[in-house]
Formats: C-alpha cells, structure tokens, sequence
C-alpha cells in the first residue's frame, strides 16, 4: 500500500544526520499532546506526532535542548536478555515537508508489561493487579524513582508534574519506565524550556503562589520525598491523617501541605494525628530525619541524590521478618507490616463482635424498636398487666377474707393468748402490720395495682381493724369499753 506524504517524515538526529521515516499503525490516541505510532523497519522506537504545530518553533528547541543534554539512564539489560527501556527521551526530532517540528522519535517502552506507581500504594490493588507482595520490592521501586530524578537533576532538568500516576515501573523487575519526556521542564544552552503541567497534593508548600513554569529543583525534591513516603507507608500520604477535633475545619491535602500539617515528624501537628495503620513508627532514624526535612517548615529538603544513597543502604541493611516471607524492616522494634496485620485483624475481629452484639438505646435492644416489634411487645405488655391485675385482685380478695374471719381462727388459739398476755399481742400485732407494709413496698413494682397509696393504706388500716376486733373478742374485754359515754 502506498503511503501518503503525512505518514513520512525527516527524522533529524542530535549529530545532525537525517533519514526518511515512515509511520506504522497508531498505538495511543487519547495523550494529552499527541499521538503515538509505531515506525517502519524500527521495531524499537516509536513516533510521537504533535495535535498540532502552532508551536512548533518552540517544540523544536525544546525537542534540541533535549537531544544535546540527554540523562545518563542506559537500557537495563538482565541476565535473560532481556532489554528494559527506562526512559522514553528523544532520539530525533521529526519535520514535515514544510519543515515544521511535527513530534520526535523515542524508544518503545510496553507500557503493557509496566503499572503507574499507583498501583503499588494499596494491597487491594496489587493484589487485583497480580503485582508482587514482598515489600522490599516497593523498596527498589523507590530507589529506581530517585536515580532517575538523580539522572535528570545532575543534566538541570525537572520533572516538576512528579506524581505516582506519571512514574511507571515494570511489573516483573519494578525498573523505573518513564514517559512523556516532553513535558519536562528543560534546561537549554541559554534558556529553559519550562514544564507544561503541576498536579495538587505533591505541589512544595513555597510553590502554592507559583506557576508551573517557575518550579524547578524544590518541587521535584518535595514530590519525591512524598512518593518515597507513600511507597514505605503504604499508600499513606505525608498530609493525611486522623484530625484532633471533630468539629475542625476539613482541609484538603494540598491545604495541608500549604499549612505543613505534616503529621509524621518528631513534634505532634495540632491540626492532625498520624494515621492509625502509619508504618512511620518503625522506620529508622535517618529515614525519619529525611522526611522531617522534606516536609517540615524552614528545612533544608533532601535532593533525588540523598534519597538514592539512602535508599542504597536501606535496600543492604533489611532485615528479613520471620513470620512472613514478603515482609521486611528496618530496626530493632520488629516487622511494623507485622504489627499493622495484627492490628488490623484485631480491629475486624472487634467490629465483628459488635455486630453480633444487638445494640440497645437505653436498655432497648434496637431491633425491638421497629414497629412490629413494638406492636408485638405492646400486646404481650398488656395481657401480661392484665394477667397481673387479675392475680392481685385474687390476693386482696383472700387478704381481706383472711383478716375478716381473723377473730375465728383465733378462737380455738384462746387459751395461749391469754397465756402469753396483752403486751406480747401488741407486740406481735406490730409485727406483723409492718410486714404486711414490707410485702407491699416489695411487690409494688411487680404489680402495679398496689401502687395505689390510697390503696394499700386501705388494706392496712383493715387489717389494723380486723386484728383489733379479735383480740378483744378472744380476750374478752368487756364490751363497756368500747362505749363512749357523751
């Protein structure tokens, strides 16, 4: 098939030789500033075709700056021969027949066998992903991360736009595998070529009242140190926590940051406390050193070339934990992966428990206040009172016939209440009144008819009656003596 002329176009070198390269099929449509094709009889490059050329002189010294001040970040080669491209940087600039800067060619990198940075923060995530579990290997992705910031830093470029979704690794070896070179801010031979793009959360506090096109080192050092945080600390970032008061003001992350609200450092934040499953506790001290510098006021930040060296002796020193074959640490205060599983499966088991715990509001359990329930416990309430009602009336019917027929059952015990006298009768008559008050204070709660006070001051006076008209009938006192003389 033949090509048309749009397909073809000068790939010219930074040596300054040139060649005819033809287009092949597209393989990304949606970048931001242009498309991706792959290229005829160049298996291993690419072509990236600018949306548009009304840049294009602008484009073409940027792309010029870039080709005569490249990083030293060589193709990995492991030991299975199998090559990993690192960083997609221009290998040529391409013109149209016009002359215009049209795009740049640049080395394939498989994004299919790589994953954005992103996707290592949670363990859900990798777990879905298939993405390795051991920890060390977020390690190494940290440390790739800072050589390359290293490479481009020691070349006066920045990425400045340094978040986890623009930095990719290998799936299989966590190499770093980096794209969309040109929207770095890049350093010419007498001017520099600003970055395009900043991204919220990892913007440098001192940079809040900056545009993009004036970041340079302290954005990229700031933005670094937070992904090196995230990476440790599973996906927590430096800004984030648990806030102190339940009514304060909720702040996004990047006023957070505007505010230093770092809540990981060696002093509290007011604003904020850590996040309860932080790893931070059981980093080492240098470690914790550094990220007090990245993120706290007035502090010198860690360069890309600290944080590599560190990383370096981090990755040598690891200590392997004994109960999990995919975790590591870093001191003598143990497996903090270990301690936050522990944590967390306690949490659950806690949280399980109170589910099968019926709440209660007041006593109640909540599952009783629904409607039916209510219904259903009222009706039980009612014939259980009713119930209730019907035995105390039983009770008061006997107590009242009792106490009515008194003087009779006392009859045949004559002779031993006159033995034993008027005064122990009294006494025993005493007695037995405030035992009867007793049983009614007792059982009041238990049947709410006696209650009444009208009630069962009735039934006490009766019963005061009814024992006085029978130890006068079986004591014989003279009738005279109930007579009042007027």
């Amino acid at each position: 098939m033949q090509k048309t002329p749009h397909s073809i176009f000068n790939a010219v070198y930074a040596d300054g030789n040139f060649e005819k390269i033809t287009l092949g099929k597209i393989l990304n449509r949606g970048g931001a500033s242009g498309k991706i094709y792959e290229v005829e009889n160049h298996p291993q490059l690419v072509a990236k075709i600018f949306h548009n050329t009304k840049n294009s002189p602008t484009n073409r010294k940027k792309l010029e700056a870039m080709l005569l001040n490249k990083p030293s970040f060589p193709p990995v080669v492991e030991t299975d021969g199998v090559e990993y491209t690192q960083i997609a940087w221009p290998e040529a600039l391409l013109e149209n027949e016009q002359g215009f800067c049209v795009g740049y060619l640049m080395p394939l990198i498989n994004m299919t066998e790589a994953v954005s940075l992103d996707h290592l923060m949670q363990k859900a995530v990798r777990k879905k992903l298939g993405l390795p579990e051991k920890y060390a290997y977020r390690i190494f992705a940290a440390y790739n991360v800072a050589s390359m910031i290293t490479s481009l830093h020691k070349c006066g470029h920045y990425m400045v736009d340094l978040k986890p979704s623009n930095v990719s690794v290998y799936k299989s070896n966590m190499l770093v595998a980096m794209v969309d070179c040109d929207g770095f801010s890049i350093k010419g031979e007498n001017d520099r070529y600003p970055a395009e793009f900043v991204s919220e959360e990892y913007i440098y506090p001192e940079g809040m009242t900056l545009s993009c096109q004036e970041m340079g080192e302290e954005q990229d050092k700031f933005a670094l140190a937070v992904i090196i945080f995230r990476l440790l600390n599973n996906g927590i970032h430096p800004f984030s926590g648990t806030p102190r008061k339940n009514d304060a003001e909720m702040l996004t992350i990047q006023n957070r940051i505007e505010k230093y609200h770092y809540a990981y450092g060696l002093w509290p934040d007011k604003y904020q406390a850590p996040h309860p499953y932080s790893l931070h506790e059981y980093f080492d001290k240098t470690t914790l050193e550094m990220f007090e510098r990245a993120f706290v006021k007035g502090e010198n930040r860690p360069t890309a070339y600290e944080w590599q060296e560190h990383l370096w002796k981090i990755m040598h020193n690891l200590k392997q934990c004994k109960n999990n074959p995919n975790h590591v640490y870093f001191t003598s205060k143990g497996c903090g992966l270990c301690m936050n599983e522990d944590k967390f499966y306690h949490e659950i088991s806690k949280i399980k428990q109170q589910k099968q715990t019926p709440p209660k509001i007041r006593g109640i359990k909540v599952d009783d206040l629904a409607n039916e329930k209510i219904t259903i416990n009222n009706t039980i309430k009612k014939a259980l009172e009713s119930k209730m009602h019907r035995i105390v009336l039983g009770i008061i019917v006997c107590y009242m016939l009792f106490f009515g027929m008194l003087y009779k059952i006392l009859a045949p015990l004559k002779e031993l209440l006159d033995n034993v006298g008027i005064g122990v009768q009294a006494i025993l008559t005493t007695f037995l009144l405030l035992g009867i008050n007793k049983l009614i204070s007792k059982y009041q709660t238990l049947f709410p008819l006696l209650k009444n006070k009208a009630l069962t001051d009735m039934l006490q006076v009766y019963a005061l009656i009814c024992i006085i008209i029978a130890l006068v009938s079986v004591n014989d006192i003279p009738n005279n003596l109930l007579e009042l003389d007027f």
